[in-house]
C-alpha cells in the first residue's frame, strides 16, 4: 500500500510538472499572451546584444546593464549550443531544462531513506507562480547548480565548493551558500575554482570586472523593501521621480542615496548576525547546511536594493532543498516564499503598471510581498537559531538517546 501510494505520488508530481511546464513554454513561446509586459524581451533584446558582443571576444563595456560576474557570459553564449534555434527560442529551451535538472535533482535527494518528496513539490509549485519570468532570465540556470552544490554538502565538499565558486562568478550569490560549511575542503574548491575563471576571464577577455562599477552606481529599484518609502513619499509631495536606471526601473530623486545607503547598512547587519550565528552554533545536522544557505539568501534578498522577480526563484530553490529533510524546521518560511511567489507574479508582470504609477494597488502588492520575505526572513533566522545554538538545541537527537539506552541493557 505504502509502495503504491508512494507510486502515485510521484506520478503526480511529474504530471504537475509536465502541465505547468508546458505552459510556461507556451507563454514564452508565445503562443499564449501572459499579461502585463513582455518579459521575453528582456532574452531577445539585451541578452541577444550582449551574446553578439561577447562573441567577438570582449564584455559590453559601454553596456551600464551588464552588471554580472565574468562567467556569467557562459550562461548568455549557451544557445549557441543550440545552433538549430533561433537565440530566444534556445535560451527559453536551456531555461527549461535547466528547471528540469533542479527537479531530477530534488527527486534523487527525496527518494533516499528519510527524506521527503516536499522539495520537489516546492519547485514543481513555486516555479509557475512566478509565470514565464523564469524562463526568460538565467537565474533559473544558477539555481539549478546551487541546489547541486547544496545536496553534494557534507559527502561531496569539493564538489560542492567547485559548484559554490562556479555559482558565484555566474551572479555572485552561491557564494553565500558556504555560510553552514563546515569542511574547509568546500571553502578551498570554491575559492580555487572562482580564483581560476576570474583568472582565465579576465587574461583573455578585456572588461571582466567592470560590472563592479556598474552595480556600485545602482540606485533604489522599484519593487525593493527600501523603495516602499518613496512609494509612500510620492503620495505626500516628494519631488523624485521613476526611471529607467542601469537596467532596471529605479527612484531617483531627494532621499534616494540616503535609503540606499540604508539598504546597505541592513545588508551588513544580516552578515553581522550570521557571522555570529556561525560563531554561537554548536549544533550541526545534515540539514543546517541547506537551512543556512537558505537564511542568508533571504537575508540578502531582503534587503537588497533591487528586489526583481527573478530573485524568487532563488529562494524557491532553496527552500525546496531545505524541504527534502524530514526534520528540518523551515516548512513555514517556505510556505511564506510560495505565498511572495504568487504576490510577486502579480506585481511582476500583471500589474506593473500601477507599480510604476505607485497607485493603492501595486503599493499594496509591494506591501504584501515584501512584508511575507521579511516575515519569512525572521522566522527562517529564529528556526536555524534555536535549532543550531539555543539550549534546546544541545539536548540530544531522540535517534541518539534510543542508542544510549540500548548500549545501556544487558546483552
Amino acid at each position: 500500500m505504502d509502495i503504491a501510494g508512494g507510486r502515485r505520488s510521484l506520478w503526480w508530481l511529474l504530471g504537475t510538472w509536465g502541465l505547468t511546464r508546458l505552459v510556461l513554454l507556451l507563454f514564452v513561446f508565445k503562443v499564449f499572451v501572459f499579461p502585463g509586459p513582455d518579459v521575453t524581451s528582456d532574452v531577445s533584446v539585451i541578452y541577444q546584444g550582449w551574446f553578439e558582443v561577447l562573441r567577438t571576444g570582449t564584455f559590453p563595456l559601454d553596456d551600464v546593464t551588464w552588471q554580472y560576474p565574468p562567467a556569467a557570459a557562459l550562461a548568455i553564449l549557451s544557445p549557441a549550443l543550440l545552433f538549430f534555434l533561433d537565440y530566444a527560442n534556445a535560451f527559453f529551451v536551456l531555461a527549461f531544462l535547466a528547471d528540469l535538472a533542479v527537479l531530477a535533482l530534488l527527486l534523487h535527494a527525496g527518494l533516499r531513506p528519510g527524506r521527503s518528496l516536499r522539495g520537489a513539490w516546492m519547485w514543481v509549485a513555486g516555479v509557475p507562480l512566478l509565470g514565464p519570468t523564469v524562463y526568460a532570465r538565467y537565474d533559473v540556470m544558477v539555481t539549478a547548480v546551487a541546489v547541486a552544490a547544496l545536496l553534494a554538502g557534507a559527502r561531496r565538499p569539493r564538489l560542492m565548493g567547485a559548484l559554490v565558486g562556479l555559482g558565484a562568478m555566474v551572479k555572485v550569490w552561491p557564494v553565500l551558500l558556504l555560510v553552514g560549511a563546515l569542511k574547509r575542503r568546500a571553502w578551498a574548491a570554491a575559492g580555487v575554482t572562482a580564483l581560476a575563471l576570474a583568472a582565465l576571464f579576465a587574461a583573455v577577455m578585456p572588461g571582466a570586472f567592470a560590472f563592479l562599477t556598474f552595480q556600485r552606481d545602482r540606485g533604489t529599484e522599484i519593487e525593493s523593501l527600501g523603495a516602499l518609502v518613496f512609494h509612500v513619499a510620492r503620495h505626500f509631495g516628494w519631488s523624485g521621480e521613476v526611471l529607467l536606471n542601469y537596467g532596471s526601473v529605479e527612484f531617483l530623486g531627494p532621499y534616494v542615496s540616503l535609503v540606499s545607503t540604508a539598504a546597505l547598512a541592513l545588508t551588513g547587519l544580516a552578515f553581522g548576525w550570521l557571522l555570529l550565528w556561525r560563531l554561537m552554533a554548536g549544533r550541526f545536522v545534515t540539514h543546517t547546511l541547506a537551512d543556512a544557505a537558505f537564511v542568508a539568501v533571504l537575508m540578502f534578498t531582503t534587503t537588497s536594493r533591487v528586489i526583481s522577480p527573478q530573485y524568487m526563484v532563488w529562494l524557491v530553490g532553496l527552500a525546496a532543498v531545505c524541504l527534502c529533510y524530514r526534520a528540518g524546521p523551515m516548512r513555514l518560511p517556505a510556505g511564506l516564499v510560495l505565498a511572495a511567489s504568487f504576490v510577486t507574479v502579480l506585481e511582476f508582470p500583471v500589474y506593473f503598471a500601477h507599480v510604476v504609477a505607485g497607485d493603492t494597488l501595486g503599493v499594496t502588492l509591494l506591501f504584501v510581498r515584501n512584508g511575507l520575505l521579511v516575515i519569512a526572513t525572521v522566522v527562517a533566522a529564529r528556526a536555524l537559531w534555536r535549532s543550531t545554538v539555543s539550549a534546546a538545541a544541545a539536548l540530544p537527537l531522540p535517534t541518539q538517546v534510543a542508542r544510549s539506552k540500548e548500549a545501556s541493557l544487558p546483552s
